[in-house]
């Protein structure tokens, strides 16, 4: 059965040229176009589509305030079109945080320059939320930074001064990645590092602010983004979260307490000294950045020392660094499936049996507190 879409944008051009592309592939159909939010509500309500693509700036009602009321009133994966800019990644972060799933860059000079590459990626990206967990669980918004509990009231108010809706329960599921594992032993890490893509902006917000200002572990951090957007997203976090958290820099040493983001377009290595290197993004290797890449100069520089944890995303980056680790002693958490807004790194881990535990999100981050303090 065909994957059902939903187009919502102001501008004409982007809407037909849109659903031109999606159309030409069998497994989608365009189901409706909308022109700003309150039509995208209606019509998100009326032709129940599998996936929404949506725009930010629009009149009457712009995107972030049209996701957060499907979210609450139909949940539905929405894909975000976004500029590559500072404001347009702040702009981004700040759809991811009401519900969106996953974004692509507005670029009409790609879709004039490179028609195939744009529509095998727009519609990859289709296909692989119309599979994400957001129809069966409800948004839920990421703890504010005083809260020890990760899922906020129904009456509170989110990081960014939204009503968060009430999270719905979360089914079970006959999988036995869904089981939680036992709480972990302590063990004096010299490093956490985690990996994630798709829905991973919402989760690393979620595991980090649950982190006390004294974390005594270096951190990094490897998440699927564009070179425009780390910078913001390092931001953010550092806000919302008691520990530090920056753009990785070449040169940049690890410390306790800080979380180093790899910047977007190109890899981060960690040397024996603790020191971190940043080259620039290799055009055979699929991501930039690399969680393989970052796990595997871990493995390489700390042995057995590292904690290594995989979260939500698409595909099987960091498996084989991950196998790396594991080979080197290591420890290797993976997302549990129910949590997870895409259950595909996680799902690699745990199929190659590299998982030591297997935790639920709002689990992950009170467990990096046990093992490593």
């Amino acid at each position: 059965m065909a994957v059902k879409v939903l187009v919502v944008d102001d501008s004409g051009f982007f809407r037909r040229r849109v659903s031109e592309i999606l159309s030409a592939d069998s497994n989608i159909q365009v189901v409706g176009t909308a022109t700003n939010g309150k039509e995208a509500i209606d019509q998100a309500l009326a032709l129940k589509p599998d996936v929404i693509t949506m725009d930010y700036e629009m009149p009457m009602m712009d995107g972030i305030t049209a996701v957060r009321h499907i979210m609450q009133r139909c949940p539905t994966p929405v894909l975000m079109f976004s500029s590559l800019t500072h404001e347009g990644a702040r702009v981004t972060l700040d759809a991811l945080d009401a519900g969106a799933v996953d974004f692509l860059p507005k670029n009409f000079e790609d879709i004039s320059r490179n028609p195939e590459k744009v529509k095998q990626l727009l519609c990859e990206k289709i296909l692989s939320i119309s599979r994400s967990n957001r129809r069966v669980s409800a948004y839920s918004a990421p703890a504010p930074v005083a809260a020890p509990a990760p899922t906020p009231a129904p009456s509170s108010v989110g990081s960014y001064g939204s009503s968060a809706p009430r999270p719905a329960p979360i089914p079970a599921r006959m999988h036995a990645a869904t089981a939680s594992s036992p709480a972990p032993k302590r063990k004096a890490y010299k490093l956490v590092a985690i990996g994630t893509s798709t829905g991973g902006p919402v989760a690393l917000q979620r595991v980090l602010t649950q982190l006390p200002a004294n974390f005594p572990a270096p951190i990094v951090l490897v998440q699927h983004m564009p070179a425009a957007f780390t910078k913001a997203f390092a931001e953010r976090l550092d806000k919302l979260c008691r520990i530090s958290v920056k753009e990785a820099e070449d040169g940049d040493i690890l410390r306790p307490g800080l979380a180093l983001l790899a910047p977007g377009g190109k890899q981060m290595m960690i040397d024996g000294r603790g020191a971190v290197k940043i080259l620039p993004g290799d055009e055979r290797l699929n991501y930039k950045p690399c969680v393989d890449i970052t796990f595997g100069s871990a493995a390489k520089s700390y042995g057995d020392k590292v904690l290594a944890v995989v979260l939500t995303g698409m595909g099987a980056d960091g498996r084989e660094g991950a196998r790396l680790l594991k080979q080197g002693g290591s420890s290797i958490w993976a997302q549990d499936e129910a949590s997870c807004v895409i259950y595909g790194m996680p799902m690699a881990i745990v199929k190659a049996e590299l998982a030591d535990a297997v935790y639920s999100l709002d689990d992950i981050g009170k467990h990096l507190v046990e093992a490593c303090i």
